[in-house]
């Protein structure tokens, strides 16, 4: 057993992948929600909506040793994504430090969508971060505030989120839908449970002393033109027919790197979207 705990704001789905890989670690693991009963069982449930300010009343007299804010924004649009990475992170930072308490480390969980590149570049942490849409903006905002917090903190900026639940390619493609071969339009991935295991592994590595970087990015080892996917998806599944009408529709082209992560000697569990399509169709 270890004596080591987390904090994970925002349990959802990668959220409570993440609690489950700690739990099977020994940790002692809090999982804050507004709905908790949807909480992996062992967890330790804290119910809150980020947007009270006031300290939930399950908050912990003795904090974990680590906090994960890893929520996912309720409604798609400014205001949403504003109250849930920037707002609810500050009512967060406010609850700590009405307590005095300070963990170890935060991880914020962030997005690749702070880069904007378009023309197929590779992409690593230090890459140029001028998005030109809210949501990367809003990103950048919190992640500035998650810096500034005077706790040590870790960006993780995950790429496309895909698995169980999260299928919307999977969709497209048995519906026929086309996507655009040239000039190839790459796109970023990372497994829910790939996701999580960063997560879990960056954490394990800063409790046995490891000296993280500031950001890491989340993705796998296989940045793939989507029309590949596609094609590949197809075949797999044994779609034949092609939608007249419909395409698979997307902006930017960039290659995201996880170069940095693997070398503090993070491995995926699924390499590219072939095994990790592959797993969820057999699934």
């Amino acid at each position: 057993m270890s004596d080591l705990s987390a904090m994970i704001v925002g349990c959802g789905d990668v959220g409570s992948r993440l609690a489950r890989q700690l739990l099977a670690r020994g940790w002692q693991v809090h999982g804050l929600r507004r709905t908790v009963a949807q909480l992996p069982a062992g967890v330790l449930p804290v119910a809150a909506d980020l947007s009270d300010a006031s300290i939930p009343a399950g908050w912990p007299e003795h904090f974990p040793d680590y906090l994960v804010y890893c929520v996912a924004a309720s409604q798609h649009d400014e205001a949403g994504y504003r109250a849930a990475y920037v707002e609810g992170l500050r009512h967060v930072l406010s609850w700590l430090a009405d307590k005095g308490q300070h963990p170890r480390r935060l991880l914020f969980v962030s997005s690749s969508s702070v880069y904007a590149q378009q023309s197929g570049e590779w992409v690593e942490e230090g890459a140029a971060t001028e998005p030109e849409g809210y949501s990367g903006r809003i990103m950048l905002e919190a992640e500035r505030l998650a810096l500034e917090s005077g706790i040590p903190a870790s960006l993780v900026r995950l790429t496309g989120i895909y698995g169980p639940g999260r299928e919307w390619l999977l969709s497209q493609v048995r519906q026929g839908y086309r996507v655009a071969e040239e000039p190839p339009l790459y796109g970023n991935r990372i497994h829910a449970e790939d996701a999580a295991g960063l997560l879990a592994f960056l954490l394990q590595a800063d409790a046995e002393g490891v000296a993280l970087e500031d950001c890491y990015i989340g993705v796998d080892d296989d940045p793939a033109p989507l029309a590949e996917v596609v094609a590949w998806l197809r075949q797999y599944m044994g779609v034949t027919e092609w939608s007249d009408e419909q395409r698979v529709r997307r902006t930017g082209s960039k290659r995201c790197s996880n170069a940095r992560a693997r070398a503090l000697g993070w491995v995926p569990q699924y390499a590219s979207y072939k095994e990790g399509y592959a797993a969820i169709l057999k699934g």
